[in-house]
């Protein structure tokens, strides 16, 4: 909810305020967090957490900002493999702080936030046109157009960067739902337990690392953004369908194999699409009102994360194979959306 604001303020003054103050209402978050005592305030803590959280599209129009239109993708995915490594790394992190005590992690997420913060406060130079900041700040209140631009992303699915923010919303919606029933399908299908289901989310992660690090930048060299975002598309669509048709046979090899291979597809697929439909969206919008959109688009995309899943737990209880058919069917769909994306590609905001 707070990302549009988060996005709109940076657009009048700047990305470097919006994320210092939004990096130190963070760190203000896990300092309650670490020492909560109640349920109230672990919850505040969440809701300040979450607020200052919203700054990732501040962060994300940033890397736009900064880079070559034909470098944003690489940029991008720089920026997203980054991320999952933290996300990777975090519970790690968290297990070694709990033996301050229990406000150990807190504290320790306190403290990487305060790193952060003088890192920003020290080198991070701002990133936006002084001019363009001045000619946003004569632009509409921030509350009301961000609330404008989410009505319009809404109600206007045919614009470019609505467009844009439907199919990222749709793709991310359908592989965090197919993502929070894997592990049930996995144990259900194949046996896996709470014990080897990690090497599963730890193989997919690599693979999703590793594909936006190193192979990424040449993919979009090569292929574009227009095109690769839509080979992203088919092969996280073709992932999703083939995983219900994975069964356990006699010779492990011939079992695990394939069941790899179809995996493997989801974070290839994800890697590729969204990276390249973030920046293609930073091309279509103006620069005054780059980071507004890259809210909007992480509104949106918050959103399916959280619907989805419930959803799809739902078709699992029904029949397990239908949350990856579904998905499938969804993410296929979003194809069809993305046939004019080579004329989004062409602008150079």
């Amino acid at each position: 909810l707070m990302a549009p604001v988060w996005g709109r303020l940076s657009d009048h003054y700047g990305r470097r305020p919006a994320l210092i103050v939004g990096m130190t209402a963070s760190a203000v978050a896990y300092v309650i967090f670490a020492y909560a005592g109640s349920l109230w305030l672990l919850f505040l803590s969440r809701i300040v957490q979450g607020a200052g959280g919203g700054t990732v599209s501040v962060i994300q129009a940033y890397v736009a900002d900064s880079l070559e239109p034909k470098d944003r993708a690489k940029g991008l995915g720089w920026l997203s493999a980054a991320t999952n490594a933290g996300v990777a790394l975090g519970p790690l992190l968290g297990a070694v702080a709990l033996k301050w005590g229990t406000p150990g992690p807190g504290l320790l997420a306190a403290g990487l936030s305060l790193v952060n913060i003088l890192f920003a406060w020290k080198f991070l130079v701002e990133s936006r046109d002084l001019d363009e900041a001045s000619t946003a700040r004569s632009q509409p209140r921030v509350l009301g157009r961000s609330r404008r631009a989410v009505i319009e992303v809404a109600t206007h699915p045919n614009e470019p960067a609505s467009r844009l923010i439907w199919i990222y919303a749709i793709a991310i919606g359908a592989f965090q739902g197919s993502t929070a029933v894997l592990a049930l399908f996995l144990a259900v299908r194949f046996g896996v337990t709470a014990k080897t289901i990690g090497y599963f989310f730890a193989y997919i992660g690599v693979i999703s690392v590793v594909t936006r690090a190193v192979i990424l930048g040449r993919a979009v060299d090569r292929f574009g953004e227009a095109r690769l975002s839509r080979l992203g598309l088919a092969l996280l669509a073709i992932g999703l369908a083939l995983l219900p048709f994975m069964r356990p046979l006699a010779n492990p090899v011939m079992t695990y194999v394939p069941l790899a291979l179809a995996v493997a597809l989801i974070p290839f697929g994800t890697a590729f699409t969204f990276p390249c439909v973030t920046s293609l969206l930073s091309r279509v919008v103006s620069s005054r009102e780059r980071g507004l959109y890259m809210g909007v688009q992480q509104t949106f995309g918050g959103a399916a994360r959280v619907i989805f899943p419930v959803v799809y737990g739902y078709l699992f209880d029904r029949v397990i194979q239908l949350p990856f058919l579904v998905a499938a069917v969804l993410v296929a769909g979003t194809i069809l959306l993305g046939l004019r994306m080579e004329t989004y590609a062409a602008e150079t905001a």
